[in-house]
């Protein structure tokens, strides 16, 4: 598929329990979480180190997050483009009563082979979705790396910008970058 053709409409599913996720699309989730990281993408989690990353840490992170899905406080979304895995992200929900009518999207992403197709845009629409009608989440927030255009990407689609943490991600030596903060109402 050639970058600049625009999925329509990917198909999505949703990993709501650990069991659900076969040891295939496990395989397809690891490779394109490494991938994107070792491309300089901004989704690197705590317990990774900084790239290149490999499968045995990226596996490591994606079984523990895995681990704390359930339906009504975490879900992998995943995007699929005639049935190979072009992007994932994961939609968590806190349980303390102060929050818990508020999600957090974290680790969205693309993979390499499917950039520009409208991936990551089509999974941000479906997370709302799913958030609100399936959750009964009422806003959503996310953290994203300045220097990348992602506040840019993440407002076209009605995310608003809240805050900075000035320099608070240290992606090497002398290149400090914001942590953008953002919040979309559902």
């Amino acid at each position: 598929m050639a970058a600049h053709e625009a999925v329509r409409s990917p198909e999505f599913t949703q990993i709501t329990r650990p069991h659900e996720l076969t040891p295939h699309l496990r395989r397809e989730l690891v490779d394109c979480w490494m991938t994107v990281s070792n491309a300089g993408g901004a989704v690197i989690p705590h317990g990774f180190g900084l790239p290149p990353v490999g499968p045995a840490e990226v596996g490591a992170a994606l079984d523990q997050i895995v681990r704390t899905l359930e339906p009504r406080h975490g879900r992998l979304l995943v995007a699929d483009v005639k049935g190979a895995p072009a992007g994932w992200l994961l939609l968590r929900r806190d349980t303390h009563p102060l929050v818990a009518h508020c999600g957090v999207v974290n680790h969205v992403q693309t993979h390499t082979r499917f950039r520009g197709l409208g991936i990551g845009a089509a999974l941000m629409r479906h997370v709302r979705h799913v958030a609100r009608d399936e959750m009964g989440i009422e806003r959503l927030g996310l953290t994203a790396r300045a220097g990348m255009g992602l506040e840019d990407f993440y407002g076209k689609l009605g995310w608003v910008e809240v805050g900075r943490w000035p320099g608070a991600l240290r992606v090497g030596p002398g290149d400090d970058r914001d942590e953008i903060l953002m919040s979309l109402a559902l």
